[in-house]
């Protein structure tokens, strides 16, 4: 039976060159994709269709999440709080979302489980990130751990996270090089239409293109 990544994927640049780095090592993709309630949740699904089409998934995943914006305290899910613009802020940011990336990883491994998959692969980087703390390779070890522990013995699940130690030009580079369609992706925090170039993910990543010495191919205001 062919080896199966389950890869969580947001629609942005990282989580896509993820999936793309498991395609390239042979694996047959599981895509997943979660709606919270986030401020550019339309723009982030229409392009993960896109992406997992160009991929050749046939039955991609999207789970429903509106629990989120219940809780609030980030500025993703809660449009009373303003999305930062004024550069990257120290400690961690108002666009934290709670626990987000270990709700998503306890759901992928229930799926992953399902569906065979030996690997759940997620795009967080550590080095290069806005400071949140679900994006460090510990606290994604401490998941590969339990996740193992709360499923059944025959089910060994690894997280791979293979951007974690990647700056965001080496990210763009990397993408660069397995032709990832980068058109599709979508990273901004603010806006659906076009860019804003000025929140952080826009930041980093119009960064990561300058210092790749490659223009970035989706429109910006």
């Amino acid at each position: 039976m062919k080896k199966r990544a389950l890869c969580i994927m947001s629609g942005g640049m990282d989580s896509t060159l993820g999936a793309y780095m498991m395609k390239e090592q042979g694996y047959e993709i599981i895509a997943l994709h979660f709606n919270y309630e986030q401020r550019t949740q339309k723009k982030e699904l229409e392009c993960f269709y896109k992406i997992a089409k160009a991929l050749n998934v046939e039955n991609p995943y999207v789970i429903d999440l509106d629990f989120f914006q219940q809780i609030g305290a980030s500025a993703l899910t809660d449009k009373t709080i303003d999305v930062p613009i004024g550069g990257l802020e120290e400690g961690v940011p108002v666009t934290y979302v709670p626990f987000r990336n270990g709700i998503f990883l306890s759901i992928a491994a229930a799926i992953a489980e399902k569906e065979s998959a030996s690997v759940i692969c997620i795009g967080v980087v550590e080095e290069d990130s806005s400071g949140y703390p679900d994006c460090r390779e510990s606290y994604i070890q401490s998941m590969q751990e339990s996740i193992n522990l709360g499923t059944k013995e025959e089910t060994r699940i690894e997280i791979q996270m293979p951007l974690v130690h990647l700056q965001k030009s080496q990210i763009v580079q990397k993408a660069l090089e397995l032709d990832v369609p980068l058109a599709l992706t979508w990273s901004c925090y603010k806006n659906e239409e076009k860019a804003c170039g000025v929140c952080d993910s826009c930041r980093l990543r119009l960064r990561g293109f300058e210092l790749a010495n490659s223009s970035d191919p989706i429109e910006y205001e």
